[in-house]
């Protein structure tokens, strides 16, 4: 992917480098490398940024909170704020799928912390905007932790 993104880069591509860096960190945090995935995302974002192209905002800061969650001290506050972050890109942007991605990672958290009331609420309206597309991953797993919540702490 290294390689890659390089002759990608070589050829001009400027704008098409934030999206590999995103997927680049992720495959890095993946494969244990949680710091080096954090390093590629924190590039990522300032690129972002500084293109003036947000596509891929949102799940960029939502791929840092689940990061975060992944440090041998897990940072429970400022993956929070990153999720709440890639929440608000997303409700500005109008984008339903990335929206419900960063959802479902602040509802496992609450989850987590035993808040499946304000998790349920998060996340039901946002499930409920779908109507279609129900065997693609991201629905499937939301229903499943909608499910989930439904059962309460005890079952999960």
């Amino acid at each position: 992917m290294r390689q890659g993104l390089a002759a990608v880069m070589a050829m001009g591509h400027e704008t098409s480098h934030p999206p590999w860096l995103i997927l680049l960190a992720e495959v890095a945090g993946d494969a244990g490398q949680v710091e080096e995935g954090l390093h590629l995302l924190a590039e990522a974002l300032v690129a972002c940024e500084a293109s003036g192209r947000g596509d891929n905002l949102a799940e960029g800061y939502r791929l840092q909170g689940e990061l975060l969650l992944r440090q041998a001290t897990p940072d429970m506050a400022q993956a929070e704020a990153c999720y709440h972050h890639a929440l608000a890109i997303a409700r500005c942007q109008q984008a339903k799928s990335w929206e419900l991605r960063a959802a479902m990672s602040l509802a496992r958290l609450w989850q987590r912390q035993d808040k499946q009331d304000d998790a349920r609420t998060l996340l039901t309206p946002i499930y409920g905007w779908f109507t279609e597309g129900f065997d693609a991953t991201d629905l499937q797993e939301a229903r499943a932790l909608l499910e989930a919540l439904d059962r309460g702490p005890a079952s999960q």
